[in-house]
């Protein structure tokens, strides 16, 4: 069982015994537009503004989760539905994720699951580096994915490579450090202290590479309920 079917299973072990799973709940997802999902950060090339992901938003009896991906549409239905849905198709991921988000809001057991918007990027890499400090030493850091405020509140203060699989960042020095492609993901594991990985991954199946005996922090609002489930740690000190 993978890790993203992990987590299906101990949701759903919680939404029975909370009796969610009998009543008829509509949980809807919706893909954001760009100022609906961040507003206006600093920069512009965070991959939502490029085109390269949208925001997807579940709401359940008045809480909200979301979850990025690179696959999107609408869905409506009940928990029992989303209990069913085939995980290894990217649009039925994304939306048991951002569901998985809302529903773990709605009983209280994750915060954070809205997106910060406009400073919010900035503030929230202006205390990373000073976390990872705290917690970790000085350690030679790799990043899985592309989050260009937290890239450059970084690069300048540790040691670290940066995994992309945009073919458009790909080969590219952004904000001080080079982007790598998926075929350095091996050697980025191994050279690694700490690794620095986009909650992203949990929605797009990737998130069982990264996790081996080195230490995580993930990153965002997309896998705020299953760090919560899975005792995972998070950072993300400015969503809502």
């Amino acid at each position: 069982m993978n890790t993203l079917e992990q987590v299906r299973q101990r949701a759903v072990d919680i939404w029975k015994d909370a009796g969610l799973m009998d009543e008829t709940v509509e949980v809807t997802a919706a893909p954001l537009t760009v100022e609906q999902a961040i507003g206006k950060p600093e920069g512009q090339d965070f991959p939502i503004q490029k085109g390269k992901e949208k925001l997807m938003e579940a709401r359940f009896k008045g809480a909200k989760g979301q979850a990025f991906t690179d696959t999107y549409g609408n869905y409506q239905g009940t928990l029992a539905d989303i209990a069913r849905l085939d995980l290894t198709a990217p649009k039925a991921s994304a939306v048991f994720v951002a569901t998985l988000n809302a529903v773990m809001r709605s009983m209280d057991r994750a915060e954070c699951t809205i997106h910060c918007k406009d400073a919010g990027p900035a503030e929230c890499s202006s205390r990373i580096a000073a976390h990872i400090r705290e917690r970790h030493g000085a350690p030679k850091i790799g990043m899985a994915g592309f989050q260009p405020a937290m890239i450059k509140a970084l690069s300048g203060e540790f040691t670290m490579r940066v995994l992309d699989l945009d073919p458009d960042n790909i080969g590219q020095v952004r904000h001080g450090a080079l982007i790598e492609g998926g075929n350095a993901t091996a050697d980025v594991l191994r050279w690694a202290d700490l690794l620095l990985v986009t909650g992203t991954t949990l929605a797009n199946g990737t998130i069982d590479i990264f996790l081996t005996e080195k230490p995580v922090i993930f990153y965002g609002t997309t896998i705020a309920g299953a760090a919560a489930l899975m005792g995972w740690e998070r950072f993300c000190p400015c969503s809502m």
